[in-house]
């Protein structure tokens, strides 16, 4: 039997869990992810939310490979 692709269920649930993840980053740094609040642009310069953005990024980019990952 030849193996299916994992499509886009598989992906749908993979960059549901970076955006959760991220979302939890950035609580623990105390900022609000989506948020401009008063913090505003203070908040970049910090490196908490710079390092929650660059995992998001990385465990999206990881997610990118389900699409095309065969599952038996």
């Amino acid at each position: 039997m030849a193996p299916v692709r994992a499509g886009p269920a598989l992906v749908g649930a993979c960059y549901t869990a970076c955006n959760a993840g991220v979302v939890a980053c950035y609580a623990a740094a105390g900022v609000t992810f989506g948020v401009a609040g008063p913090i505003g642009w203070w908040a970049w310069l910090t490196s908490a939310p710079t390092a929650c953005s660059a995992a998001q990024g990385l465990c999206m980019a990881s997610c990118a490979a389900t699409l095309v990952a065969p599952t038996p």
